[in-house]
Order: structure tokens, then sequence, then C-alpha cells
């Protein structure tokens, strides 16, 4: 569990620095800290609440992706986002077992309090 005086944390798995921005935006206005790169952090991830993503950039990811979120953050939520005309990279994402799989657009429209539902 983490600790209290920690702000929970988002790790965003993207290689677009401009939706990257965004994504912090919104982290950030709920009290949230934000981890981005191209693969999930080396360090403690205790405090990750969300694993997000981005299909366009980092679909390669989603063979292991998922028993790394389990294994090393298991508290967290994970989220990939595609282009809603990559409909192969949605479906792969979706059999790979990441529990929620979203068109971009679905993504975006729900950004702005998706970290307030905590």
């Amino acid at each position: 569990m983490a600790n209290d005086a920690i702000p929970n944390s988002v790790a965003f798995l993207s290689g677009d620095l401009m939706f990257a921005s965004r994504v912090r935006g919104a982290a950030e206005n709920a009290g949230w800290q934000f981890l981005f790169g191209g693969s999930l952090p080396r360090e403690d991830l205790s405090t990750v609440r969300y694993v997000i993503v981005d299909l366009s950039t980092r679909s390669g990811l989603i063979p292991e992706i998922v028993s790394q979120v389990a294994e090393r953050c298991p508290d967290a939520k994970l989220i990939a986002y595609g282009p809603h005309v990559q409909v192969e990279r949605l479906k792969k994402a979706r059999a790979a077992g990441v529990p929620t799989v979203l068109t971009r657009g679905q993504f975006d429209s729900g950004l702005g309090s998706m970290f307030y539902l905590e």
C-alpha cells in the first residue's frame, strides 16, 4: 500500500510528446505524479495507479505489459489506447489481456476527469 503522503502516480508509455503534455496536465491537476517513458520505469512502482500504453507508438510492449503490471504494480489500472483506424492493434491489446482498451478519442474525452475518479 502506498504511503498517503506520497501522491499517486501515472505511468504513461508513449512516444508522443505532444499528447504526453495533455496527460501530464490532467494528472498533475489532480495532484498525481507523472512518469513518462517508453517502458515501465525501473524504480519502485508502488504508487503507480495507472499504466497507460499508447498503441500507436508502443504496441510492441503489449505482449509483456499485462504480466509486468501484475508483478510490479498490481494495484494499477492498465489502459491501452490507439487510433480507431488501428483496429488490429486494439484487438491484440484486448486479446493479450489488457482490461481497458479505448480509442484515442474515448481516452482523450475522459482524460479531464480520469484521475479524479480514485
